[in-house]
């Protein structure tokens, strides 16, 4: 299955982007950020010495994700129908709110999407109730430390960890 289409699937729309849940075939995009990361991203967040996890472990997270929730949509440019990365909210169960998270692949960075995407998931986040987020950033990770600064999250904590300083940061809506 290629496509899953479901009327509750949230898509947001921007300018230049659309925002919408992953393709099946478009695993390749996800496990091709996961090659690209940061050597000082954790180890169980990239790809290993054996190539795992390998594409069909990527495949089966599109599967098994939820199309009528917000979760780490795909980024897709308008003009070219490409997918670039991802950006969404994940997690917001418990005592904290919901986290905004974005990664795009390397070849799209220094464009504004990172940026573009994030605002429209903010303005869904608004729209849907939500009065505050957080956003967690390696504090070697400067481009997206400028992204959240961009979008108005302030730093609220620091955890120190074998992978660098975690920032902690968060945003009234």
């Amino acid at each position: 299955m290629a496509d899953r289409a479901d009327d509750r699937a949230v898509l947001i729309e921007t300018p230049r982007l659309l925002l919408r849940p992953w393709r099946v075939d478009e695993a390749a995009v996800q496990r091709e950020m996961w090659l690209e990361r940061d050597p000082r991203v954790p180890a169980h967040r990239r790809i290993d010495a054996d190539g795992r996890p390998a594409l069909d472990a990527f495949e089966a997270g599109i599967r098994a994700s939820d199309p009528s929730t917000v979760g780490l949509l795909a980024v897709e440019r308008k003009t070219v129908s490409d997918v670039i990365g991802y950006c969404g909210l994940v997690g917001g169960s418990g005592v904290r709110e919901p986290e905004l998270a974005f990664e795009l692949l390397r070849r799209s960075w220094g464009q504004g999407h990172a940026t573009e995407a994030a605002w429209a998931v903010l303005d869904w986040a608004r729209a849907a109730g939500h009065e505050r987020l957080w956003a967690s950033v390696w504090e070697w990770n400067v481009a997206s430390r400028r992204v959240l600064a961009k979008l108005g999250f302030t730093e609220s904590d620091r955890e120190e960890t074998p992978h660098g300083v975690n920032v902690m940061t968060t945003k009234g809506l």
